[in-house]
């Protein structure tokens, strides 16, 4: 097997139904599978999978058991040399699956590599970053952002001063599309369960990049990413009294730096 795509889903059967879609007409030559992993999995979802999708291999959870668990069922079930983490909002486009392994087996030193997410006008989404430092979260979750300071942190952690045109390496990349070498995810392992929801990404690029693997961003591989982000609904203290998602964040955010504390940064540059 070439390739495995793991799908997580959790309640969206309408944008999992477009993401299936899409994959099939990507038109990629590839021996392949999907895996979908099913969050608080619903009577609907299962029978279109089922009706719809026969092939597709069908992970129903019972209960939310958080994204990092649900990832690490489907990779420990895959089969493929190659192994692509999706977001059920994700759309691939023509070719991008072929790009992505093309790219990685030429590569042999990279661990991850991530996709260009664009939003559905085309324009470019941020996936690729620097890591956070403690003010990086402060400024994201206060009006100090809007300092000057606070501007001039937040443009470095996602690095506003890359053209998001050209391939590079980074510290980091957003989980809603990733590809993996399967030799390489045997030696850093599964992503960190104790993340629930948000820093898993962030913390196994770490670990890659501990591990001496390279995290690149790849714009020649393009996928659509309806992106709505759960833990900033509202602004300023509000969103930190009334969104259950920002203390989520909040809390796994206390938890990754708790884990690399004291330990030094593997900056990319």
């Amino acid at each position: 097997m070439k390739l495995s795509i793991i799908i997580t889903h959790y309640k969206t059967p309408e944008l999992l139904k477009l993401c299936l879609e899409s994959l099939k007409a990507a038109s990629f030559n590839l021996p392949s599978e999907i895996l979908i992993m099913d969050s608080e999995a619903q009577d609907e979802t299962e029978e279109m999978i089922k009706s719809d999708w026969p092939e597709v291999k069908y992970f129903p959870f019972n209960k939310n058991t958080g994204y990092a668990k649900m990832v690490n069922v489907g990779l420990r079930q895959a089969q493929g040399e190659y192994l692509l983490v999706l977001n059920a909002d994700i759309l691939a486009t023509k070719d991008s699956l072929e790009k992505l392994v093309a790219y990685l087996s030429v590569n042999p030193k990279i661990g991850l590599l991530g996709p260009q997410l664009l939003n559905f006008n085309g324009t470019i989404q941020e996936s690729c970053f620097h890591f956070h430092k403690l003010l990086t979260i402060i400024y994201r979750r206060t009006l100090l952002g809007r300092s000057s300071l606070g501007k001039k942190e937040l443009a470095r952690f996602a690095m506003k001063d890359f053209d998001k045109q050209s391939v590079k390496d980074v510290d980091w990349l957003l989980g809603a599309a990733l590809m993996l070498r399967r030799q390489a995810l045997e030696k850093v392992g599964l992503m960190d369960e104790r993340f629930f929801l948000y820093f898993e990404d962030t913390d196994w690029c770490r670990r890659f990049l501990a591990d001496g693997w390279r995290v690149v961003y790849f714009p020649e591989a393009q996928m659509h990413h309806y992106h709505g982000r759960l833990s900033k609904k509202t602004s300023g203290v509000a969103d930190l009294f009334f969104n259950k998602y920002t203390w989520i964040h909040i809390a796994s955010a206390i938890k990754y730096f708790w884990k690399w504390r004291g330990q030094k940064i593997i900056d990319s540059n």
